[in-house]
């Protein structure tokens, strides 16, 4: 299966967060590596999207929306760091 870069997450987790997610920074309980969102690998089906480390293919996060419910897991991130301004 092809993926994408972590960009491909913004838009659906726009609606969500009020800030840009892809800049966040997430550390992976995998192999500890931490990376901007948008350098992660999205994989995206009508399942749902898979959201992996691009250092080890842990899964980080998974987003399955249905209608008018969304359901967002971060099982993969140990931590998400937020700059502000």
């Amino acid at each position: 299966m092809q993926h994408v870069d972590g960009n491909a997450i913004a838009g659906p987790l726009a609606e969500f967060f009020a800030f840009d997610v892809t800049t966040a920074t997430a550390r992976c309980i995998g192999c500890g590596n931490v990376a901007e969102l948008a350098r992660a690998m999205v994989y995206m089906s009508a399942a749902g999207t898979v959201v992996r480390c691009g250092s080890c293919d842990q899964v980080l996060a998974t987003i399955v929306e249905s209608g008018d419910r969304a359901w967002i897991g971060f099982s993969g991130v140990s931590a998400i760091e937020v700059r502000r301004g």
